[in-house]
Order: C-alpha cells, then structure tokens, then sequence
C-alpha cells in the first residue's frame, strides 16, 4: 500500500521536559493527550502523544531529560496551524502563560500571516489566519 491523502501522520520530536511541552500544548493550545507511557517502553523512554481526536495527525514527545538527544530546532523549523481567521489573542497569550514565547518569525512572511511562538523545547508553531489550501 502507498501513501496516501487519508494516511495519518506522526511527527517525533525529543523533549527535555514532558510535563513543561504538556502544559505548553494540552493548557496553551487545547491539543488533547492522546496516549501516555513511562518509562517501562521498549525504547526506555516516556512518550507524549497530542493531537486532536479527529485530527489526521499528532505529535509524538519522546522523553528525554538525560539529554542524549536534545531538540535541535531551527528559526525554519515550524508547525504552522492554519486557522482560517483571526487568531484569537487569547489563545497566544495562554500559549505564553503555558511556558510558550512569541518571537518574530526568520521569514516576515509568518508575521505577516500569523503569529509565531516558541514551545518549551525550541520547536516553533505558527498559528496562521490563512486557510489551507
């Protein structure tokens, strides 16, 4: 079987803190906890899974307080949300309250088309007010 339109998506990243990223996406954002483990996996290593219920995606925060593999994010490293209207200023400042910092974009581009903030982790998420696609 291929790939396709339906195929969900994962996205990994490391985290230093799992409960800090919680709080920045659950508290800040809304996303729900889709799936928890501790440290008894396979791979020795808690895992975080946010998502939305619905959605055809989630993220994946592997636990990583020993540093073995930090995050190593870039200024071009972006979740972009495309929310498809304003962004509520609610919603950014609960993502600062929830341990998140709005900085400028690298590319003016996302400031003008939306708000970019960075996780606990140095991951950027930009929520946009365009619509996809």
């Amino acid at each position: 079987m291929r790939p396709q339109p339906s195929s969900h998506l994962r996205l990994a990243r490391p985290s230093r803190d799992l409960a800090r990223a919680e709080r920045f996406w659950v508290d800040g954002l809304g996303l729900d906890v889709l799936y928890r483990t501790g440290t008894d996996t396979e791979a020795d290593h808690a895992l975080l899974m946010l998502g939305w219920h619905q959605a055809p995606w989630h993220l994946e925060l592997v636990g990583d307080p020993g540093g073995e593999t930090p995050p190593s994010s870039t200024d071009e490293d972006l979740l972009v949300l495309y929310v498809g209207g304003a962004i509520d200023e609610e919603v950014v400042d609960q993502l600062v309250r929830a341990g998140g910092q709005q900085v400028a974009a690298r590319n003016p581009y996302w400031d003008r088309w939306g708000v970019t903030l960075v996780d606990p982790d140095g991951y950027r998420l930009v929520l946009s007010h365009r619509s996809w696609p």
